[in-house]
């Protein structure tokens, strides 16, 4: 059993550790019916292709760069210059900020690994879908998470 202390001790220790992973999510049971059902999903071998196009165009964008060569080493100068966001994506972002409570930290998180959605599927800019499923990761952000 832990003391009232050691609660808090623990809770803030997952907190801590929360803010140090770019993509958090929790994952839910996958239904026995969908894992019989005979649809085939994305290969492997597909996956790759896409990473590696991503990763491709990462270092295209960073190549005059010494100490970045991907969106999650971007500092905030990078971010504001790689990451720019149309009207609703901007809305959609403050709304997450100021009504769930996330921290300052996930703010550059979301834009890094929305940068890297829309990388993953050729999108020059940032679109609404991006932003929502970037955001969507940061699930553990939210002020009411207690462990």
């Amino acid at each position: 059993m832990y003391s009232i202390a050691g609660k808090i001790c623990v809770t803030l220790m997952a907190l801590l550790i929360a803010q140090c992973i770019d993509i958090q999510c929790e994952i839910e049971a996958v239904p026995y019916e969908q894992l019989r059902d005979d649809q085939p999903g994305e290969t492997s071998a597909a996956i790759r292709e896409r990473v590696l196009r991503a990763r491709a165009i990462q270092t295209e964008r960073f190549k005059h760069s010494k100490l970045v060569h991907c969106n999650a080493m971007m500092n905030n100068k990078m971010v504001r210059q790689y990451c720019a966001l149309d009207a609703e994506s901007d809305k959609l972002l403050e709304f997450t900020m100021t009504k769930l409570g996330f921290s300052a930290r996930a703010y550059d998180r979301i834009l890094k690994v929305a940068r890297t959605i829309a990388d993953l599927e050729g999108s020059e800019n940032i679109q609404k879908k991006h932003m929502l499923e970037a955001i969507s990761y940061r699930s553990l952000d939210r002020n009411n998470y207690a462990g």
